[in-house]
This record gives C-alpha cells, structure tokens and sequence, in this order.
C-alpha cells in the first residue's frame, strides 16, 4: 500500500503548460504567395517600377539591352539620353550595373546613370552638385549627387542635358 506522500507521477503536479493553455497574441507571419515575375514582350524580368533586369555587364550591347527593354515611353526617352550621352563623349565607357546603365570614362570613373522607376526615369549625376546649374533633385544625405526624375509629359532640354553630361565627364567620377 502506498502512501499519500509518495511520488509516483499520479501524485505530481501537473506541468504548467498542461494546466493552462494560452494563446499567443502574435499571430506567426504566413508566407506571402510568390510573386509573379513581370516580364515585357522580350521576355526579360521587370523589377519593381519596370525597371529591367539585366545582368551586370560592361559594354555598349548591355546597355542597348536595357534601353530596349525599358517599358513604353521610357525606352525612346533612353535612347535619347544615350544618344546626348555618346554624342558628348564619344569615348564614354558604358556598363550595366545594379540593373541601371552607368557612364563614365576609364581614368576616371563613372559620372551619370540612369534608373528606371514607376512613373518616371531618374538620370543621377555623381557630382552633380560641381555642377551648373545644379541639376534639381538631391537632399544633404545624397552628398554630392544630384539628379533629374523625367516624366512621361516632360520635355527634354537636351542642351540643357548636353552641358550637364559635358560638365560631368570633366570631373572625376565615381568610382564604387
């Protein structure tokens, strides 16, 4: 005959989590579907804004690559803007990098790329503040940068384009 005192697993008390149930006040996350990959009529991926993908690369067929996959409106507005760009520097060196055409020279580092975003294209000037005029776009945490976001009804001022690329290709650039 047993004992009340004794401890046998009857006689103990009950783990805490068997005695009293909770629920947790944060939800676990779910996983949100994956997202379907945009693509444009060549098949390649557009990122978000319709920026494409295209792999880094150096070189003028990367570029073009890019331009022709920039959606609508933005592909003719790429192909003036590397037009200005090698009209102005005829020996501009030319690469696709972080899924944007960068421009530079090769002594001195790159000096304007653009960037493809929802409702406009953003041409960034490296040193744009050593520019005149200062090109609009840019805040105290973007330094030196400066930069023009292009919208679809926009006109271009290629002249004004023209002196910044000039101005630009000038100056040291930046050299990641």
């Amino acid at each position: 005959m047993k004992s009340k005192n004794s401890n046998s697993a009857k006689d103990l008390p009950a783990p805490k989590a068997a005695m009293k149930k909770t629920t947790c006040p944060i939800k676990p996350a779910t996983q949100a579907p994956a997202k379907k990959l945009q693509k444009n009529e060549q098949g390649i991926v557009l990122l978000s804004g319709g920026n494409p993908q295209i792999a880094k690369a150096d070189g003028d067929a990367p570029v073009q690559a890019y331009i022709a996959a920039m959606p609508g409106w933005k592909s003719d507005l790429g192909k003036r803007l590397d037009a200005i760009i090698t009209r102005t520097v005829p020996n501009v060196r030319k690469a696709v990098k972080w899924n944007s055409p960068f421009y530079g020279s090769a002594d001195q580092g790159w000096f304007v790329s653009f960037h493809v975003l929802t409702r406009y294209v953003k041409v960034t000037f490296f040193d744009g503040t050593s520019l005149d005029p200062i090109p609009p776009g840019g805040t105290p945490k973007s330094k030196e940068a400066r930069w023009l976001d292009i919208y679809e009804d926009d006109v271009l001022d290629e002249a004004q384009m023209t002196s910044w690329v000039k101005q630009a290709a000038s100056l040291p650039g930046w050299l990641p």
